[in-house]
C-alpha cells in the first residue's frame, strides 16, 4: 500500500475531513477542515469521493516522502511547491514517484493549505471523522517527523480537468448577522464592531482568532451568562471587550455573549487570517 511519510509537519500540520457532524449533544464539536472550499478542491482535483481526509498544513514547512506512486493535489492560498527541488505548480495534480519528495512552502498570502493524496489518508475515524481537534484532543495528534500516513481507497472517479483555477486572498469584510446576544451590547458597541478595523493578535490557532481594536465593545447588560451552545464562526465578548473569532475546533458552548456570527460564505477567509492581519466586520441579513 502506498504511503507518505512526514519528513517536516512545519508549524502544525493536521489530518481532516468534513468534521463531526450531529455530536455537539455530546459535548463535542464538528471540528474538520478550517477552509472548507480549499480541502473540497484538494479532493476533488484527487479525485476522491466527498469526504476523503486529507492534510492542513499552517504557515507551510511541510515536507513528505512517497513511498510507492502517489498523485498529490495541493490547494488553498498560492503558494510554492517542490518536487525534489523542483517547481511544481499548486492547485494542479502533482505526480510523486517512489521516493519523491513534496515540499510545501508558507503562502505569500494567507495561512492554511490542504494537500489531498488520491485515495485520501487512511486511519481510524473518532465519532465519525478523521479529524484532529485541537481543543478535545479527539481524532490524530498533529503530525511529527517520522509519521507515516497509509493511502486509502477513497477514490472517485478522475476529475474533468489536471487543475483548477484560484485566485489569492484580498482584504474584504468578513459578512456577519447579529448574535443571539447582540441585545447585551450598547448602539456604540454594535457600530464600532463594524466601523473599525481589527487586528489579528498572536493568540490565534484553529480553536479561535482573538482580535483587537480601539474601541472595546461595551455590554449594556452585566452579569452572568449562562453556557450555551455556540457555532463556528461566533463573535463572543470577554469581559475586556475584545473580540473573539471562533473557528474550525471552537468548544460547542460558551459562557460569554456572542455579538454576531459569521455567514458561512465568511468562515473559509476567517480561517485564511494570521497573526498581524486587519479584518473589518460587516453586517448582512
Amino acid at each position: 500500500m502506498s504511503a507518505l511519510e512526514v519528513l517536516s509537519p512545519g508549524p502544525l500540520t493536521t489530518v481532516q475531513d468534513e468534521g463531526r457532524r450531529g455530536v455537539g449533544a455530546l459535548g463535542v464539536g464538528r471540528s474538520g477542515a478550517a477552509d472548507l472550499p480549499a480541502y473540497r478542491a484538494a479532493n476533488r482535483l484527487a479525485g476522491n469521493v466527498p469526504g476523503a481526509a486529507c492534510l492542513e498544513t499552517t504557515a507551510g514547512g511541510l515536507r513528505v516522502r512517497a513511498h510507492g506512486q502517489v498523485l498529490v493535489a495541493v490547494t488553498g492560498p498560492r503558494t510554492a511547491i517542490a518536487l525534489n527541488g523542483h517547481p511544481v505548480g499548486d492547485h494542479a495534480l502533482i505526480e510523486m514517484c517512489d521516493g519523491c519528495v513534496l515540499a510545501v512552502a508558507a503562502p505569500v498570502a494567507g495561512l492554511r493549505n490542504y494537500v489531498a493524496v488520491r485515495g485520501g489518508i487512511h486511519g481510524e475515524a473518532v465519532l465519525g471523522s478523521q479529524s484532529t481537534d485541537l481543543l478535545s484532543g479527539l481524532g490524530p495528534p498533529p503530525l511529527r517527523p517520522g509519521d507515516v500516513l497509509r493511502v486509502g481507497t477513497a477514490r472517485a472517479q478522475w476529475p474533468a480537468m489536471d487543475f483548477i483555477p484560484t485566485a489569492q486572498p484580498k482584504p474584504a469584510p468578513l459578512f456577519v448577522t447579529p448574535g443571539p446576544r447582540a441585545d447585551w451590547f450598547t448602539p456604540a458597541a454594535l457600530a464600532a464592531l463594524t466601523t473599525q478595523r481589527w487586528k489579528v493578535t498572536d493568540d490565534a490557532n484553529r480553536v479561535g482568532v482573538r482580535l483587537g481594536g480601539v474601541l472595546p465593545l461595551e455590554r449594556s447588560r452585566h452579569g452572568e451568562l449562562p453556557s450555551e451552545g455556540m457555532a463556528v464562526g461566533s463573535v463572543q465578548v470577554p469581559a475586556d471587550g475584545q473580540p473573539v473569532l471562533f473557528l474550525a475546533d471552537h468548544p460547542p458552548t460558551g459562557g460569554y455573549p456572542v455579538i454576531a456570527v459569521l455567514r458561512a460564505h465568511s468562515v473559509a477567509s476567517a480561517a485564511q487570517l494570521r497573526p498581524g492581519d486587519q479584518v473589518r466586520f460587516q453586517f448582512q441579513r
